[in-house]
């Protein structure tokens, strides 16, 4: 069965997460809202559903709509073979893409630190402030994190769980790649004492699947409407 992601159609935002997770699993979804009068489905959905999701993204496999990143992706991992079968797993696994989701809302602010329905341009202010906080104190706090679980996992630090490719892996990869080209002087200097992180996000880059994708049209470029963005005066 082929899934239906709903997301943004210009942004890779949160969805991006779920894409990348479909991608390496070889599933085969269609990405809604870019196709045509894909944004009428998208609302029409949140509008109508029995259990309508709060925002994008939302995946409908069947009759069945989950929203919310981390749930899509504790759904998803589960059927693809990219999380732990064993509970244990399975929840240390969740909770890394919880705490995932925390460090991506705090990239969110680092531009919007007073208000979603305000435009950057009005609080300039207060986004040099928190992206000052975000480069010297949280980017490090947050993959000093990750660094850990690495080197602390008992399969080897190839991986942030178990022996093989999760999830999560697909995740960290993302922000990393989101905190590249929205903080790039900034997380150079991180990287250089997070080597298990550095290596990590090469190694999901060259898997076939998603080297494919990020090559290909499906991928999304960054640009400045969307969680990761790059205002050069906020990368210090």
């Amino acid at each position: 069965m082929t899934y239906e992601l709903y997301y943004w159609p210009t942004i890779q935002g949160r969805g991006e997460f779920v894409r990348l997770a479909l991608e390496e699993a070889g599933a085969g979804y269609i990405d809604v809202a870019r196709q045509p009068r894909g944004m009428d489905a998208l609302m029409r959905l949140m509008d109508h559903a029995e259990h309508p999701p709060f925002a994008p993204p939302f995946l409908k496999d069947g009759e069945t709509i989950i929203g919310q990143t981390a749930a899509i992706l504790l759904y998803i991992g589960a059927r693809h073979e990219l999380a732990p079968k064993d509970p244990a797993g399975g929840l240390w696994t969740h909770q890394i893409q919880l705490t995932i989701a925390d460090f991506v809302a705090e990239a969110h602010d680092t531009h919007h630190p007073v208000a979603v329905s305000l435009y950057y341009e009005d609080q300039k202010a207060e986004a040099l402030r928190r992206s000052a906080e975000f480069r010297d104190n949280r980017i490090p706090k947050f993959l000093d994190w990750f660094e850990t679980i690495l080197a602390r996992n008992p399969a080897g630090d190839a991986h942030l769980v178990g022996d093989r490719l999760t999830y999560v892996d697909l995740s960290l990869f993302q922000v990393v790649e989101g905190l590249s080209y929205a903080f790039p002087n900034a997380l150079k200097q991180v990287l250089e004492d997070m080597p298990r992180v550095a290596a990590l996000h090469r190694a999901v880059a060259r898997r076939p699947r998603i080297k494919a994708y990020l090559a290909s049209p499906r991928r999304i470029p960054f640009n400045e409407e969307g969680i990761f963005r790059h205002y050069p005066e906020l990368d210090g």
